[in-house]
């Protein structure tokens, strides 16, 4: 599968090696690249793709910040108008696309795509619309775990995520992203459970995928919290051997500080 490493690094601030530690997007910046299939410009291409005219009679509602926008509709029992909304919505898709697989798909490139604008409650209503679509589609779990991550709600973030990979358990980067939410809920609880699962996901994905430089670098940080200096430095430099572009400067430096370089490649 192809991967976007990089693709924006906003940070969330709390302590300053930490913070550079978990990029805010770091998740988006994970999503394949066949999942990106239209323009930035989204708003623009939905009002101009007779497949995705079908989202707008939602605009005011999803504006409002009403049920729409929360992961998978707020998990709560349906009214009969969003019966009836939704029966229009899933026939609408029928007549417009091939099967509703390729219909979730494409509203899950949407809610990407939104992401990348900072639109974030627009994004969280095509993802739903994509899970509506087809339940079995890890993206729209995904999509809605990056929403709710970018609105500092960490625990539905690991819930959604956790989703996700419970239909791709073998998606590494989706175990990474995983992961890095979970190191943030330890960060901001102290849940030593959240640390132990994070660390398993991180373990999981490289025996799966040992060439995952991020994964050693999470692992890294993971041993760090730990207080396990020499496992953290094992850790970084095998992140380093792989691809030295997902090294955090900042995190090195308070590595330094708590331990030398026991190969003595940074000083």
């Amino acid at each position: 599968m192809n991967v976007r490493m990089n693709l924006v690094q906003w940070s969330l601030v709390m302590v300053p090696f930490i913070s550079l530690a978990q990029p805010k997007q770091l998740i988006t910046s994970a999503r394949p690249n066949t999942a990106r299939t239209v323009s930035s410009t989204a708003t623009v291409t939905e009002r101009q793709h007779p497949k995705a005219e079908i989202t707008t009679d939602n605009a005011t509602s999803e504006a409002a910040g009403d049920v729409n926008t929360l992961p998978l509709f707020g998990e709560r029992a349906k009214t009969a108008v969003q019966i009836d909304q939704e029966i229009h919505f899933l026939n609408d898709c029928d007549r417009n696309f091939a099967s509703r697989s390729e219909a979730s798909d494409f509203f899950a490139a949407r809610g990407w795509d939104y992401i990348t604008s900072g639109q974030l409650d627009t994004a969280a209503h095509r993802f739903n619309l994509s899970w509506l679509l087809n339940d079995r589609n890890a993206d729209a779990y995904w999509g809605l775990g990056v929403v709710c991550y970018q609105k500092e709600n960490l625990t539905d973030a690991i819930r959604m995520l956790k989703k996700g990979l419970a239909v791709e358990d073998t998606n590494t980067v989706l175990m990474t992203d995983l992961a890095t939410v979970q190191i943030k809920q330890f960060q901001e609880k102290a849940e030593q459970d959240v640390l132990i699962e994070a660390e398993q996901n991180l373990q999981k994905s490289l025996a799966i995928g040992p060439a995952n430089a991020v994964s050693f670098q999470k692992l890294s940080l993971v041993n760090f919290l730990k207080a396990d200096y020499e496992k953290a430095w094992e850790y970084f430099h095998q992140a380093r051997s792989l691809d030295l572009s997902v090294l955090d400067l900042n995190f090195l430096n308070e590595l330094l500080a708590k331990r030398p370089d026991p190969k003595g490649v940074f000083k």
